[in-house]
């Protein structure tokens, strides 16, 4: 077949032809790893194909596909609705019941695949209030329809000429997905994303990602569901990467040792996770170990690419990675050569530390609507700058309004808001897109964001607040794990402060300090001191008027099922508010 793609289904079959891989796809499934090749990869999506048709599938109908985990199943599900010019609608699993029905019934789904009891458990409660015909599971689960049943429903191939004929009618313009952003407030809107809108960005991206084309493993874990990691996989199969699907996050680092990837993809939060771990480890050594660790790792927070620093830091960096940064690489797989970070702002601190321990975290910054990159860091020739997301990827044009938004437009803009015309033209003034984040792009190129323009405030006192910029400065410190700047109205910015629990309780410990649950870290006084020191540190680097002068620490870790955040792990800045209400009242009316 000729190389050009135009639409989402033509990157396994480019795969098929350049890289003809015999692991494309590999999950773990009782006791072991699992793979297909790209053959079977696109055998199975055509079986699912003739299947749907026989269940009377049509063009531009909706499924719905939900999943606690990224798995093979999804991938082929994926190719095979896309084929016969339907449209996959992926559903984060962990909103709501009321929220499934919503989207189910917004979009229009009339069937849904779904992986494990615990979905399906949820979706049962509200299936009835839907328009689904039917229902079926990636695992075996007695009483219910199983995907295999439409795997076999298709291996009768007397109508693949009819696929094929569905897949010509395909083009680049047509719809190809409804994703529904996880919003902070309110219901959820359906982006609507045509095959070229994510085509063009798969493509554009593939150019600032170095990979050695068929020869490469990624570690695939970030929800599927979000655009962000399935354009990376289209990607990967693009580049005839081997794709592996992580069990779990708790299983993260086995997987990473097991499969030694050379590659993945990751919001911030597990970056800090993954760091903090690596930095309680240096509690467990003594003497002269333990000061060499800390000294690598206070090597390594001084990190500027291209030897900005000086020859005298390069030789005591490579000193570190000698006796200490490699070792921790090797903890990781070994392989790790390139992690990419997406979704909310990366911590300087952790982009320096893993750039220093040579697994860089290559930053980026999009947005569903625009499929999702705008802007992607690239160590190569000289486009990789701490702080930064970046510069603009080819095709995409980025200017900047008077009141400091960044607006995008290009090939990979969203077609709108499905059956939404009003909200869609909220967000568009003729081919640009409002993004909502304030930034700026420097004279090299770089794009940096520094807020999002709904979460600006002003005080009773008229000065803005940036809130973003003061949380991200105080989430460099290890002992805060979440914060959220307040005071829109009052006289003086506050800040809600969820402590890192698990780095409070080891340096507690270190300090001969007694600390029970949560809720006792977050009213000990000794705590509070020392975040107290924390904060006041953090406020040196921002004008009187923006100064966090009051703090609350939260009793609990703040969670998606907690209501804190969305399933990007972005926070619901109304519902936290609302959630403590009252240490609001305390913070400002005593």
């Amino acid at each position: 077949m000729s190389a050009t793609i135009t639409r989402l289904f033509d990157f396994p079959y480019y795969q098929l032809e350049k890289y003809n891989l015999t692991k494309a796809l590999t999950s773990f499934k009782d006791g072991e790893w699992n793979s297909i090749s790209t053959k079977q990869y696109l055998d199975q999506a055509n079986q699912i194909s003739r299947g749907l048709l026989r269940l009377g599938i049509n063009k531009d109908d909706k499924i719905a596909v939900i999943s606690s985990t990224n798995r093979t199943e999804w991938n082929i599900m994926d190719i095979g609705i896309l084929q016969l010019g339907a449209q996959n609608v992926p559903i984060y699993p962990t909103i709501s019941k009321e929220d499934y029905e919503y989207v189910l019934n917004h979009s229009g789904a009339i069937y849904c695949f779904v992986s494990d009891e615990s979905i399906l458990e949820k979706l049962n409660q509200v299936k009835g209030n839907t328009q689904l015909k039917g229902v079926y599971t990636f695992d075996d689960i007695k009483g219910e329809h199983n995907w295999a049943e439409v795997l076999q429903l298709g291996s009768d191939e007397s109508n693949q000429p009819e696929v094929e004929n569905y897949k010509k009618a395909v083009t680049s313009d047509d719809l190809a997905t409804l994703i529904y952003t996880s919003g902070t407030t309110g219901k959820p809107k359906g982006v609507m994303l045509s095959h070229g809108n994510i085509v063009s960005n798969v493509l554009a991206s593939e150019k600032r990602v170095p990979l050695v084309s068929g020869e490469s493993q990624a570690l695939s874990f970030l929800p599927i569901c979000h655009i962000f990691e399935r354009m990376i996989l289209y990607l990967y199969q693009y580049c005839g990467v081997e794709i592996y699907f992580a069990e779990s996050i708790e299983k993260m680092s086995d997987n990473l040792k097991e499969i030694k990837p050379h590659v993945m993809t990751a919001v911030p939060r597990l970056y800090e996770k993954v760091f903090d771990k690596i930095y309680g480890r240096g509690a467990d050594l003594k003497g002269i170990k333990q000061k060499l660790f800390y000294w690598a790792i206070d090597i390594a927070l001084q990190y500027e690419p291209y030897g900005a620093n000086g020859w005298w830091y390069e030789k005591k960096l490579g000193f570190a990675r000698k006796l200490i940064l490699s070792k921790i690489k090797d903890g990781l797989g070994g392989r790790l050569d390139l992690m990419v970070s997406g979704s909310a702002a990366l911590q300087p601190r952790l982009t320096r530390f893993f750039a220093a321990a040579e697994m860089p975290i290559m930053e980026g910054y999009g947005l569903t609507e625009t499929s999702p990159v705008i802007s992607v860091n690239d160590q190569r020739n000289g486009g990789f700058k701490v702080g930064t997301v970046g510069r603009i990827i080819d095709g995409v044009e980025v200017k900047i309004a008077d009141d400091g938004e960044i607006l995008a437009k290009g090939p990979n803009i969203m077609l709108g808001y499905y059956k939404d015309p009003e909200k869609t033209a909220e967000v568009m003034t003729e081919h640009y897109f409002h993004t909502g984040d304030i930034g700026e792009v420097s004279h090299d190129g770089f794009l940096k964001i520094t807020d999002r323009k709904k979460e600006m405030f002003k005080t009773s006192g008229g000065k803005y607040v940036a809130p973003a910029l003061i949380e991200n400065e105080l989430k460099q410190s290890r002992f805060i794990e979440q914060v959220m700047v307040i005071g829109e109205n009052e006289k003086m910015p506050a800040a809600l402060i969820q402590p890192n629990f698990e780095f409070v309780k080891e340096w507690a410990q270190r300090h001969d300090i007694a600390l029970g649950s949560n809720a006792e870290i977050a009213s000990n006084k000794k705590v509070i001191e020392r975040i107290e020191e924390e904060v006041t540190f953090c406020n040196t680097k921002f004008g009187k008027w923006e100064t966090v002068k009051k703090f609350k620490l939260t009793p609990e870790e703040w969670s998606i099922e907690g209501g804190h955040l969305t399933p990007t792990m972005k926070m619901k800045r109304k519902m936290i508010k609302e959630i403590y209400k009252d240490l609001c009242e305390k913070i400002y009316r005593g």
